[in-house]
């Protein structure tokens, strides 16, 4: 599959779950690294007006998440994220964040991935504005039946 068809599949598949509430979209995909991008407005923002933490851990764990989606037989296997670490480097308050998943390890049962957030003002200046790595499990799915 090209890529272009990879994308349109992975933005297809988030109806109805938090993917699609952030409004998290797909936007580059190179086989060893998955990216993807959040407006920064009030529906993810914390009380004090600034994009939520959470926020960003999530998006960065979906990246990191499907990024091990795509390397493995998803017809017989899940990911599981089960350890995220997030360092909040700076506050954002509007722009666009863009979140960059790539591999560190690509083991048979556990992948480690890193991802890389980063901002876009309205002004159009780039910083970093989190860190984070992430373990992810490959869980057989005959485990759940």
């Amino acid at each position: 599959m090209d890529k272009a068809r990879i994308l349109a599949t992975l933005n297809e598949s988030s109806p109805n779950t938090l993917i699609e509430t952030l409004g998290i979209v797909y936007t580059d995909f190179t086989g060893d690294t998955l990216t993807a991008e959040m407006e920064v407005k009030s529906h993810v923002y914390q009380p004090l007006g600034f994009l939520h933490g959470g926020a960003s851990l999530a998006l960065a764990e979906t990246v990191g998440s499907v990024l091990s989606i795509t390397t493995i037989n998803s017809s017989d296997y899940y990911v599981f994220g089960t350890q995220v670490n997030g360092y909040h480097l700076k506050s954002v308050k509007n722009g666009k964040i863009s979140a960059t998943a790539k591999f560190i390890n690509k083991g048979n049962t556990t992948h480690v991935v890193e991802i890389n957030l980063f901002c876009t003002d309205e002004n159009g200046n780039i910083f970093k504005n989190c860190y984070v790595t992430m373990t992810n499990r490959i869980v057989p799915k005959n485990n759940f039946e």
